[in-house]
C-alpha cells in the first residue's frame, strides 16, 4: 500500500500548486492594476496640460469711446480713437488701418540646399528717399485669403510660382500706430509660371535678382539691407535653416 500513497496524495500537490499559481496571477494582476491607476491621472493631467498650453489665451482689448476716420486713402485709412486700455488708462491714438500684408520669402534650392537662392527685388522707395533691396511683398485685397495674396504676389512681382507654401511667422511692423498685419510665408520648391504671370502694379519699377542666402547675410552685417520685412524674414530663415541643418 505504501507505493500508492504518494499517487493518492499528489492531486493535492498539484491542487496547491495550481493554486500558488492562481494567487500568484491575482497578485500581479492587482498590482498591473494598481499601476495602472496609478499612471492613468498622469496622462489625463498631461494630456489637459498639453491642452491648456495649445489654448491661446483671449487677447485683453481696450475699450473704443469714440472713433474717427481723418482720412481715407487708396492703400489705407488713419482713424482717430479715443479708447480706454486694459490697463486703465484713458488716451487718444491715432492709427493707420490696413488690410494686412503678405510678405514672400522665396527660397531655390535647386542648385545647392546649403546655401540656397533668395528671390530678392530692388526698387525705389520714396518714403526712404532710397532704392531699397527687399523679398516680394503686396497688400491682401479685401476679402482675400492670405495664402492666394501671397501666391498673386509672387507671380505679378517675379513671375515666379512654388510648389511648397508655409507660413513662418505674423507680426506687426510698426504696432505704435499702425495696425498692419503681416504674414510672412516660406515659398519652396520655385519654378518660371508664363509669361503673362508678371504684372507689377502700374507705380512699380522692380528690378529682380537671385542672391545666395551666404551673400544676403553678408549685406546685412554690412548694413547694406534697410528693409525691416527682409531683415526678418531672411535672419528668421537662416536661424531655422542652421537648426534643422544641425539636426
Amino acid at each position: 500500500m505504501s507505493p500508492k500513497q504518494p499517487r493518492k496524495a499528489a492531486p493535492a500537490a498539484r491542487k496547491t500548486v495550481r493554486s500558488s499559481r492562481a494567487s500568484g496571477s491575482a497578485v500581479v494582476a492587482k498590482k498591473s492594476a494598481r499601476a495602472a491607476a496609478a499612471v492613468a491621472p498622469k496622462k489625463r493631467r498631461s494630456a489637459a496640460s498639453e491642452a491648456a498650453a495649445k489654448a491661446a489665451p483671449a487677447p485683453e482689448r481696450a475699450r473704443v469711446l469714440s472713433s474717427k476716420v481723418v482720412f481715407d486713402g487708396p492703400l489705407f485709412r488713419v482713424v482717430r480713437d479715443h479708447i480706454v486700455e486694459p490697463t486703465g488708462l484713458d488716451a487718444v491714438r491715432d492709427v493707420v488701418r490696413h488690410n494686412g500684408s503678405v510678405v514672400i520669402l522665396a527660397v531655390d534650392k535647386s542648385t545647392k540646399k546649403k546655401d540656397p537662392w533668395i528671390v530678392m527685388e530692388r526698387q525705389y522707395r520714396h518714403a526712404a528717399n532710397q532704392f531699397l533691396w527687399e523679398i516680394p511683398a503686396g497688400k491682401i485685397e479685401a476679402g482675400e485669403d492670405p495664402l492666394a495674396g501671397a501666391k498673386r504676389e509672387l507671380a505679378e512681382e517675379t513671375g515666379y510660382q512654388a510648389r511648397k507654401w508655409r507660413l513662418l511667422a505674423e507680426y506687426y511692423a510698426s504696432p505704435g500706430f499702425v495696425g498692419e498685419a503681416m504674414l510672412l510665408y516660406l515659398a519652396e520648391d520655385l519654378y518660371v509660371g508664363g509669361e503673362g504671370d508678371v504684372q507689377p502694379d502700374e507705380d512699380e519699377r522692380i528690378e529682380l535678382r537671385l542672391v545666395r542666402l551666404s551673400e544676403l547675410l553678408k549685406m546685412i552685417e554690412k548694413g547694406a539691407i534697410h528693409d525691416g520685412k527682409t531683415l526678418n524674414a531672411v535672419l528668421l530663415y537662416a536661424w531655422l535653416h542652421g537648426r534643422k541643418r544641425k539636426k
